[in-house]
């Protein structure tokens, strides 16, 4: 069974409350109604109910078993407001322009999922990845157990012609410009997890480099090694390669003769690119060359599941990632049991520490 398959019947098993903010475009609009005719998600449109009314008439999609929710009218917008000032009063944020910015779907989108009113959001077939990803880190807020957002592909490698088969977790392809040591591994540990979740197998980690084991020297090479170095302590039970080459990444023949001490033995599902320069060019290549689908831009490293959009995707990937954004509300409404599981036990206190956040500007 394809990985994405695997991932629309987990979703399908339980599926979870999933919040769009751009339902007057069509595309939306037949997302979001497969979703809800394949009962992966229960769908939340939010925006001017008139309006979308009028494009699901206009383009013939029922709307039924959706819910609509207007922010002019809604019934939790004064909290709402209340929420959105506490978060951003520090920054002179006013209630006045509080009260204006609840209005906009995309800001009440996301405070029903910190609110736990929607248990994930979709967003970015209109909205700029800027706006998206600024609005999830203000709003919903990173995840204790990280320091950044970053984000990752699901690569798809199921044609005939595929010698690797199956999915693979390409990271991060969009958003992290020039991750330093700590940032690197912060995104491997997150795409780690991602491929825990998504893939429904053991993460192996190779994280890339054009040397391998040090078979060369420079500052970019004991980035990645000091990286691994640093996820090695923070995560022993995880198998990772680095720094390491593609090939001997993906290649067991190859692994063996460059990498003898390898964890991943040349079996990576998860590929971790030393910059967004190289994952940028690295998922494109194996897209547009090696005819991978290509299912992303998304989130990891926040609280609660918020994941972008390609502006010109289509409704079939627009369904694609409600369901991986299901999928990953559920791994987090499943950590945040064991979680609460740990500090219930005799002689435990407190949570995780709280990361600070990483430089950059769409992480303030």
């Amino acid at each position: 069974m394809k990985a994405i398959h695997r991932i629309i019947e987990r979703a399908r098993s339980s599926p979870r409350r999933i919040v769009l903010c751009e339902a007057e475009d069509p595309r939306v609009l037949q997302g979001a109604r497969r979703a809800t005719q394949e009962g992966i998600a229960r769908i939340v449109l939010v925006g001017d109910a008139a309006r979308i009314a009028d494009a699901a008439e206009r383009h013939g999609i029922a709307l039924d078993g959706m819910e609509l929710v207007d922010p002019a009218s809604a019934a939790q917008r004064d909290r709402y407001a209340q929420q959105w000032l506490a978060l951003r009063q520090s920054r002179g944020m006013t209630p006045e322009q509080a009260q204006r910015d609840v209005l906009a779907p995309l800001c009440f989108a996301n405070l029903m999922v910190r609110a736990g009113d929607a248990d994930g959001s979709v967003a970015g077939a209109v909205h700029t990845t800027a706006d998206v990803v600024r609005h999830a880190i203000q709003i919903i807020g990173i995840a204790p157990s990280f320091r950044l957002v970053s984000s990752f592909f699901l690569m798809m490698f199921c044609e005939p012609f595929h010698s690797l088969k199956g999915g693979l977790i390409f990271s991060d392809c969009g958003l992290v410009i020039d991750p330093d040591a700590e940032a690197l591994s912060e995104i491997a540990m997150a795409a780690a997890d991602s491929a825990q979740s998504l893939l429904m197998e053991t993460p192996r980690v190779a994280m890339l480099s054009f040397s391998t084991n040090g078979s060369a020297h420079h500052a970019a090479v004991d980035k990645v090694a000091a990286a691994t170095q640093r996820v090695r302590a923070l995560r022993p039970d995880l198998a990772i390669d680095g720094d390491v080459q593609l090939d001997a990444a993906i290649v067991a023949e190859i692994a063996e003769r460059k990498l003898p001490a390898s964890q991943v033995h040349g079996h990576a599902n998860v590929l971790v690119f030393p910059s967004l320069e190289a994952g940028n060019i690295g998922y494109k290549l194996a897209e547009r060359l090696g005819g991978a689908v290509a299912i992303g831009p998304m989130l990891q490293g926040l609280r609660r599941p918020a994941n972008d959009l390609s502006r010109g995707c289509s409704a079939d990937d627009i369904f694609h990632v409600i369901a991986v954004t299901v999928v990953q509300a559920q791994a987090a409404d499943l950590e945040a049991g064991d979680a609460s599981a740990q500090m219930a036990l005799p002689g435990m206190a407190g949570g995780p520490a709280t990361g600070t956040t990483s430089s950059g500007a769409t992480q303030s």
